[in-house]
């Protein structure tokens, strides 16, 4: 269900878009890519000059090759459209400072204290929170939810809808149930 129309006029004026896409490789590993883009619909004054209405502020990517354990074993970053030349685009390398982390422990933290501020570019690094959840949907599909080694579902007590005393878990993994009294 779409948000409700709002009462008011208004007008767009910028549009951020992210896209994740997640890649099973023929190497066993898998890739998982961000792509963002910032554009405004009137012509946009930075210190660098003006963009065009309709032309990206921003346009960057960010790649992480990760194993099953989701252990980060690679990852790149490019910028192809920056509001700073020469500046901007210079930190990529710094991303690879994420190898050796994994996306499901300590991943965000490790993140901030590695990229955080001057770090690194604050459009990359923002791209990278989404990274860990985007894995995992690239995953859904590859594992049983029911795992065979009896272990209890990796997406327990990870959102709202699967805690483990709500009404979905208890008809849809009764198992795993935990009565919140």
């Amino acid at each position: 269900m779409p948000l409700p129309v709002t009462e008011v006029e208004r007008e767009l004026t910028h549009t951020r878009r992210v896209r994740y896409e997640g890649y099973k490789r023929a190497d066993g590993l898998w890739d998982i890519e961000a792509h963002l883009t910032d554009v405004k619909n009137h012509d946009f004054h930075l210190m660098t000059g003006v963009r065009r209405a309709g032309q990206p502020i921003h346009e960057m990517w960010i790649r992480l090759t990760i194993d099953r354990g989701l252990n980060v074993v690679d990852a790149t970053a490019a910028s192809d459209t920056v509001p700073y030349p020469g500046g901007c685009e210079t930190i990529a390398p710094a991303y690879r400072r994420l190898i050796g982390l994994n996306l499901r422990k300590g991943f965000r933290k490790a993140v901030s204290e590695r990229l955080g501020g001057v770090q690194g570019c604050t459009h990359l690094t923002e791209m990278l929170a989404g990274l860990p959840t985007a894995a995992i949907q690239t995953f859904a599909g590859e594992q049983r939810e029911e795992r065979e080694d009896g272990r209890r579902p990796f997406q327990l007590d990870q959102c709202h809808a699967l805690e483990t005393g709500s009404e979905t878990v208890k008809s849809l993994y009764p198992k795993w149930f935990r009565s919140k009294s």
